[in-house]
């Protein structure tokens, strides 16, 4: 960062903070990774300065030749890593992915099925203040009250029931494998399009940790972070038959020009997916949340659906008397970022709920096994069980630096 540190110390400043505040703190926030190195320059590359409005072989602005031949790579990366029969890559984010996905697909007013967003959802599959509720006729699928569970046989029920165009699977805090293949055999018995958001385990689905949507679904789409540890960015997925809808939709339906320079990275981090550390990263990442879910349930957490099957759990602190703000507030005094998260039913409103959301990803991705999972849950609970006193939170941010020293993000410093 020469040039930026001569020319604009102050950014420059407030990028090595944040720096040193990952450095030194755990990530815990389901949806946040680390990027490589590679990763980061291809998005600091001079392809920023090009305009590429199009697709490949067909632009609206000249010189796009290395453009495409780099878009080309991408796609192809992207189709060998999930299987799929056709992949958009330019999408900005996964809620203008999911967007795409309705303007090609459904009309203003269609019915729609998704899970509701207290129950592990997402906005966009549904929420009345969210595009998707506003501009759709949303039903909605919820978790049993008692095991915090997809329950199929009410999903069938509903849709039944509703009949709706499109069902969407997927959700953004909900710790359970979900059964591809029974959604698809509803979605064939009301006629149907298939849905699938895996923006949370795209990368779990990537390394052949957990079952793929891709080949099962017409519809799929993921951002390209979180779990993946691409940039911030998404794709979407489809069946050949959808090919040329979900392409007008993205552009010139909704975008103009795509970030050629984020589209470079995505294909880095495709291609790092591809290698067999991959996988073994994807299925650590699912054994620490384990152990780290197994651990607070040890101290006396409730852990929704009692485990993880993939990166992620909610913890319900109704037993501990806590909320998730409080419980926030605590472990960011220490170094440790969560997010607050509803629970199924809850009676407290989202900006204080009853819970918190806790992840793998990032811890694994510098390096952490299941006995340094163990050890973030215990600094969790220290953390939560002291949150009223900042003195005893001061002893817990040391120990939280000491682990984090230990795995720095990019490995050993020179």
């Amino acid at each position: 960062m020469q040039h930026l540190k001569q020319t604009d110390p102050e950014i420059a400043g407030i990028i090595a903070k944040e720096t040193l505040r990952q450095e030194e703190g755990l990530e815990l926030i389901a949806s946040e990774n680390y990027t490589s190195q590679a990763v980061m320059e291809a998005m600091g590359s001079t392809l920023t300065n090009k305009y590429s409005e199009g697709y490949v072989g067909k632009r609206y602005y000249g010189g796009n030749e290395v453009i495409d031949e780099m878009e080309a790579l991408c796609i192809a990366r992207a189709k060998e890593l999930f299987g799929a029969e056709h992949v958009n890559v330019q999408p900005l984010s996964g809620s203008p992915a999911n967007l795409a996905v309705y303007m090609a697909v459904v009309k203003p007013g269609d019915k729609v099925l998704g899970l509701k967003l207290d129950h592990g959802g997402h906005l966009s599959h549904g929420h009345p203040v969210n595009f998707s509720g506003l501009n759709y006729s949303f039903s909605q699928y919820e978790v049993d009250e008692k095991t915090q569970r997809i329950d199929m046989n009410k999903v069938r029920e509903v849709a039944l029931r509703e009949r709706p165009k499109m069902i969407i699977a997927g959700f953004s805090a909900y710790s359970r494998d979900i059964d591809w293949k029974a959604f698809k055999s509803i979605a064939d018995e009301v006629g149907a399009i298939t849905f699938a958001d895996i923006a949370h385990i795209a990368g779990l689905v990537a390394g052949k940790a957990l079952e793929s949507p891709v080949p099962i679904f017409d519809i799929v789409t993921t951002t390209t972070h979180k779990t993946l540890r691409g940039p911030r960015g998404a794709i979407i997925m489809c069946k050949a038959q959808f090919q040329k809808d979900i392409d007008r939709s993205v552009f010139p339906g909704i975008q103009g020009g795509p970030h050629d320079h984020v589209n470079a990275a995505k294909a880095v981090a495709f291609k790092e997916a591809l290698q067999p550390a991959f996988a073994d990263y994807a299925k650590q990442t699912i054994k620490n949340a384990q152990a780290m879910a197994g651990e607070l349930i040890k101290r006396g957490y409730k852990i929704l659906t009692d485990g993880t099957d993939n990166h992620l759990m909610v913890v319900d602190l109704r037993s501990k008397d806590l909320t998730g703000k409080v419980a926030e507030v605590a472990l960011e005094k220490v170094g440790i970022s969560c997010s607050r998260s509803t629970i199924p039913f809850d009676t407290r409103k989202a900006m204080d709920p009853s819970g918190i959301r806790l992840g793998s990803p990032a811890f694994t991705s510098r390096g952490m096994g299941i006995s340094e999972a163990v050890q973030v849950a215990a600094l969790v609970d220290s953390a939560i069980m002291n949150a009223a006193s900042d003195e005893k939170l001061k002893g817990v941010k040391a120990q939280v630096q000491e682990l984090s020293k230990k795995f720095p993000m990019y490995g050993k410093k020179a």
